[in-house]
């Protein structure tokens, strides 16, 4: 497409794509739409497509068919613009070990040709931003995995991309860093970037997106926004003192449950129901002590969109 006004419009859209390598279809129809200023997931199964779909917006990969735009530009036609404008974190990347942290954003920047002063003052920007200004002046060949992954990210804002490209950001990262990952993410959507993340981490995920798109077997299945995930129906387990008389409760409401060691398990329409029967519950003379979904609504929604999986 033209790149004359195509600027004008912000995100990721993409429509249709497919891609194969020789006889395996990697990619076979998928379409998405991720919006400036909100995080968008994008999950599926192991060799469900969404690595090659990354690289395609990455301009490494031509789709076979499909059209992709970035902030209106196409990754096929105008690849230059497109690299502009993202940071691209992929799951395992290279760096160049003999490289100081610094001097590994220093080039960096000289790539994306950032005056070297400007690249100066980005490198302890980013640095600060992911928790790695201690660690500026060591080699990278001598950074643990989680470091390294901090690394990446540093690498991916150096350039100030008003797109993020994430693939597994946070593989290898300890509790502390995958939250501070989180909050990052966020502050960067609430100041207009796109992102688009793609992880296998679902409750973090839950927590961090806007906006879920599930694949699986090279195309698109659902998209849904993350506070309305929850299929039609989601499993609730259920704890109580008197287990004898939580199970004739639920008898005597009609609702089959499945034992599940000291709890049970319940399958609920929705928030409503489960809230209507805990109330119910209070009742019974059960002496509920534990009453919660068994997966969380991302979670929820990618099993079932994914349930015939073999």
């Amino acid at each position: 497409m033209s790149s004359d006004g195509a600027g004008a419009t912000g995100g990721i859209v993409v429509t249709g794509v497919h891609r194969a390598f020789g006889d395996v279809v990697a990619v076979d129809d998928i379409s998405l739409v991720a919006r400036p200023g909100e995080v968008t997931a994008l999950i599926g199964p192991n060799g469900a497509g969404k690595t090659t779909l990354l690289l395609m917006l990455a301009t490494l990969l031509v789709p076979d068919r499909g059209t992709i735009t970035i902030d209106g530009f196409s990754p096929v036609d105008e690849p230059r613009e497109v690299r502009r404008r993202i940071g691209w974190m992929p799951d395992g990347f290279g760096t160049w070990d003999a490289l100081t942290v610094r001097e590994v954003l220093h080039t960096i920047g000289a790539a994306y040709d950032l005056p070297a002063a400007e690249a100066r003052a980005r490198t302890d920007e980013v640095l600060e931003q992911v928790h790695l200004a201690d660690l500026a002046d060591r080699r990278a060949r001598v950074l643990s995995r989680g470091q390294k992954q901090r690394l990446g990210m540093a690498r991916a804002l150096l350039h100030r991309p008003t797109t993020l490209l994430l693939d597994e950001p946070a593989s290898g990262l300890d509790p502390r860093s995958r939250i501070e990952l989180r909050d990052l993410v966020r502050g960067l959507a609430a100041a207009g970037t796109t992102v688009l993340v793609s992880s296998h981490i679902l409750t973090e995920l839950q927590e961090m997106a806007d906006r879920a798109v599930i694949v699986s077997r090279g195309r698109t299945v659902e998209t849904q926004a993350v506070d309305g995930a929850a299929p039609v129906s989601r499993t609730w387990r259920i704890s109580a003192l008197d287990r004898a008389r939580l199970v004739a409760f639920l008898a005597d409401e009609g609702l089959p449950w499945r034992d599940a060691g000291t709890a049970v398990d319940v399958e609920l329409a929705g928030d409503t129901d489960a809230a209507e029967l805990l109330v119910r519950l209070g009742g019974s003379g059960a002496r509920v002590t534990a009453y919660a979904p068994l997966h969380g609504e991302m979670e929820a929604a990618y099993l079932a969109a994914t349930e015939d999986r073999q």
